[in-house]
């Protein structure tokens, strides 16, 4: 196979997964990195390495000529920024600075990685589909509103201007090469340290990278152009997760549930020692917001149309353990 791939975010965390996965196919790879990104995440990866910011349409259209498939899996992804308006510019901006560029370019096929936070979970914890959608009223935070808008933005593209593109949402990725690391690996490297002795009532689904790369791949090869497919794992409430990682490096769990409305206070201080120190807080606002609910959702369709399919979320602490350990993040 020698159809030439071009992948935004390349050096990140789903994307760098992503161009393993697509070198494994015998994809040609193009990856579109920033001028200040480490390219650790890419080392042994043959790959055409150029410099475009996501939201630079005609470096982005430049660097895409000759490409046959696009994959944007770049993304603003932080859960708190000094200013908030950033992350909604950064992410609505830079899709449709690349989904232009691919117009320009005349790309065959485009995937965008969207996410579950543009969709909305049950009150009742039962798992949501792609059906569950949030509204910019409904949307707890700046990245999730940001993903909301974009996802906004190309599902109106495909319908008015021909945007060949197929949306996936992954759920809660974790496993190797997170190297920043994401909200959600800061979460399994404090516990691992036995720096979070209590837990909230609360869960997410969680997925090992790998897989959510597969289905990247899946959604090129079978998925209907203006559809959406949740990339998820298995839903694990908040404290089952604490236990699997304490078990996994040989602490005790943690035993103490914690209301969150007491929580709230040190969540608006660590915010306003944040804004102070520049460093993003452990416990934010709108994440004591997002406990309320258990992030849980369904990847039936994707597996019923894609052939999808995740390992167990166990392996995925274990990758994600093993990795944290060897690149330093556990002394």
């Amino acid at each position: 196979m020698s159809d030439l791939v071009f992948v935004t975010g390349a050096s990140g965390f789903v994307g760098s997964a992503l161009a393993r996965a697509l070198e494994a196919k015998g994809y040609l790879l193009r990856a579109a990195v920033r001028a200040s990104s480490r390219l650790d995440n890419l080392d042994g990866v043959a790959a055409e390495i150029v410099i475009a910011d996501m939201r630079d349409r005609a470096a982005l259209t430049k660097s895409m000529l000759g490409a046959r498939y696009v994959f944007h899996a770049a993304a603003d992804y932080r859960l708190w920024a000094s200013d908030s308006s950033e992350i909604v510019h950064n992410n609505l901006e830079g899709t449709r600075a690349v989904m232009q560029a691919a117009l320009d370019a005349g790309v065959e096929r485009i995937v965008y990685t969207s996410s579950v936070a543009a969709l909305k979970p049950h009150k009742d914890g039962t798992p949501a589909d792609e059906t569950s959608r949030h509204t910019e009223e409904t949307a707890i935070g700046a990245y999730k509103k940001s993903k909301l808008v974009a996802e906004h933005l190309v599902t109106r593209m495909v319908a008015e201007e021909g945007l060949p593109a197929v949306i996936v949402s992954p759920s809660t990725p974790i496993g190797p090469r997170d190297i920043k690391p994401t909200p959600t690996g800061r979460i399994i490297v404090e516990a691992a340290l036995g720096r979070i002795p209590a837990f909230v009532d609360t869960g997410l689904n969680l997925v090992h990278v790998d897989d959510v790369a597969a289905g990247h791949l899946l959604a090129l090869q079978r998925g209907g152009i203006g559809e959406n497919y949740i990339l998820g794992g298995q839903d694990v409430a908040f404290r089952d997760m604490m236990g699997e990682i304490a078990e996994l490096v040989g602490r005790a769990a943690p035993r103490i549930g914690l209301p969150r409305i007491p929580l709230f206070p040190l969540a608006y201080a660590a915010e306003a020692a944040a804004r102070l120190t520049g460093k993003e807080p452990f416990v934010t606002v709108d994440a004591l917001k997002m406990a309320k609910y258990r992030m849980f959702f369904s990847s039936a369709k994707a597996e019923r149309e894609l052939g999808y399919s995740a390992r167990p979320y166990r392996q995925a602490l274990v990758d994600a353990l093993a990795w944290f350990r060897m690149a330093g993040y556990l002394t």
